[in-house]
């Protein structure tokens, strides 16, 4: 994590910034449920490309949200899991699935 970054004043823009595009949520989606290899973690996000799964990936260890642990094994193994710092963004994700939940009930009966 860079201690040098400089952060908005805002911490509302903080937390959007760090989880601002739909990638990086679907990854926290697919992270909240345990440990999982990129392979697993590709599969379970419809339309991610290797190249953005891999670049959102590293962003996120950066930011100390998701660690990963490299496995000394031919072919390496690499599995990737929420950091403390990432899971405490469960309630936010669980709210995020709870209004969505509202909010395709609300259309479907209108």
């Amino acid at each position: 994590m860079d201690k040098n970054k400089v952060l908005p004043f805002c911490p509302v823009e903080t937390t959007v910034g760090l989880i601002s595009n739909k990638w990086k949520v679907l990854i926290l989606r697919e992270l909240l449920s345990g440990t999982k290899r990129f392979g697993e973690l590709k599969n379970g996000i419809e339309g991610i490309s290797q190249k953005v799964l891999t670049q959102n990936l590293r962003s996120m260890e950066n930011d100390g949200l998701i660690e990963r642990q490299v496995y000394a094994e031919v072919p390496p193994k690499v599995e990737y899991f929420l950091s403390d710092l990432g899971n405490s963004l469960r309630p936010i994700i669980n709210s995020m699935k709870e209004w969505g939940l509202g909010y395709h009930e609300m259309v479907k009966n209108t």
